[in-house]
């Protein structure tokens, strides 16, 4: 049987058992929170609202410039180009100049030029200019050749001629024999010391006879020009010069024109391309040379001067030169001249016409 005494004395042992354990609880709460990590028992912030820092932005369109590069760029030569932008049917871009080459490889070639991308069929007929993708290039940053600093294409030309003071400029006694040459903000502290102004009258007369030396050839170029326009007996022709080719084993390329009339004789002009080489289309450096071929017969001497100008209405940019051969009945052409041109590009635009007109 169970003591009844006994009961009460029981309770209250639990009760003091259980508030004892209580009393544990709350003196060991201290001592976990101390070693365990506060966010394992506490709900974690809400997540503040992403802001984006001016560096972040600045990167971000920084790769967009540089996507926007990598679309717009020149499917030939991958540059971005600086004048105009043609484009085939299917919309590929190619700059003017890489244009004109592959039209004058596939004239050399005796082939149909075609599209690096697509192999569609090109020619100036059948391409477009992008006027769309010209003012978005010319509205993305370019590095400086002399700062390095980055500026719209479309301006950095005039920073780069005038504004630019790491440009390379001469001194200002250059005329008289200074040969220095360093970037535009050293030219006050170099003009300071410059000792060409000091020199003596004897040396800087061999620079001015270098000056006058050139002056005088331009002088004496134009002299001739208009001595020869001045003349009673002017003969002038609107002549094309149509390709052809050679039956050899590499076909080469040449130009002629048909037979025209002069001084009482029938005469033809021919051209022909990289003189020295056996396959023109290996090389990217191009030039043409010409000559005038006598096709009737005389029986005097016949001496002739022709000379080569840009004319007033024609854009093809050719420096002057005057030639002078006589035709007898044994020496009926003249040597081959190289024509006067500026470099392999315009070479190329002349190349990617169908006929070379002249007069």
């Amino acid at each position: 049987m169970a003591d009844p005494s006994n009961e009460p004395a029981s309770s209250s042992g639990v009760v003091e058992q259980v508030a004892a354990t209580a009393a544990a609880a709350v003196v060991a709460a201290p001592l976990r929170e101390e070693h365990d990590k506060p966010e394992d028992f506490h709900e974690p912030d809400k997540k503040r609202r992403r802001t984006v820092r001016a560096e972040d932005a600045a990167k971000t369109e920084q790769k967009l410039e540089h996507r926007l590069g990598g679309i717009l760029c020149c499917a030939v030569c991958l540059d971005l180009p600086r004048a105009a932008v043609y484009q085939c049917a299917n919309g590929h871009l190619m700059c003017a100049g890489c244009f004109t080459h592959v039209l004058a490889d596939a004239r050399l070639r005796d082939e149909m030029a075609t599209c690096p991308n697509c192999r569609i069929e090109i020619s100036k007929t059948t391409a477009s200019r992008n006027l769309a993708v010209e003012k978005a290039v010319s509205e993305l940053p370019a590095e400086c050749q002399y700062c390095a600093k980055e500026f719209p294409r479309n301006s950095l030309e005039h920073h780069e001629e005038a504004m630019c003071e790491e440009r390379i400029s001469s001194c200002k006694y250059s005329r008289i024999g200074c040969p220095w040459r360093g970037p535009n903000h050293e030219i006050p502290e170099h003009e300071s010391h410059c000792v060409h102004p000091h020199r003596t009258g004897a040396d800087v007369m061999e620079a001015l006879r270098e000056i006058d030396a050139r002056t005088l050839e331009e002088r004496r170029l134009y002299d001739n020009v208009f001595d020869l326009l001045s003349y009673e007996k002017i003969t002038f022709n609107d002549l094309q010069m149509k390709p052809y080719r050679t039956d050899e084993f590499i076909h080469k390329l040449f130009y002629e024109t048909s037979r025209f009339g002069a001084f009482n004789n029938q005469w033809v002009v021919k051209a022909r391309i990289n003189s020295n080489q056996r396959d023109p289309t290996q090389s990217s450096e191009r030039d043409i040379t010409y000559q005038l071929i006598l096709k009737t017969k005389t029986t005097y001497p016949l001496p002739v001067y022709y000379l080569i100008l840009k004319g007033p209405f024609g854009d093809m940019k050719v420096h002057p030169r005057i030639h002078r051969f006589e035709f007898t009945e044994q020496e009926n052409e003249s040597p081959y001249f190289t024509l006067p041109l500026p470099d392999t590009a315009e070479c190329n635009r002349l190349l990617a016409a169908k006929a070379i007109s002249f007069r």
